[in-house]
C-alpha cells in the first residue's frame, strides 16, 4: 500500500488488489519482489486526483 502499486495493477486486471497482495508478499520471500515493487512503483503512472 506504499505506493498504490498492487491496488492499481488490482485494478488494471479487475482482480482483488489481496490477491496481488499476497503474490508479491510471497515473491517478497525469494527477493525478487522487492526490486519489482520498486520499478513497478516508478514505472506504473499515477490516477490523477479529482
Amino acid at each position: 500500500m506504499i505506493f498504490g502499486v498492487c491496488g492499481g495493477i488490482g485494478e488494471y486486471f479487475g482482480i482483488d488488489p489481496t490477491l496481488v497482495r499476497l503474490a508479491v508478499g510471497l515473491t517478497w520471500c525469494f527477493g525478487i519482489g522487492i526490486i519489482g515493487y520498486i520499478i513497478a512503483a516508478l514505472i506504473i503512472p499515477n490516477q490523477p486526483q479529482y
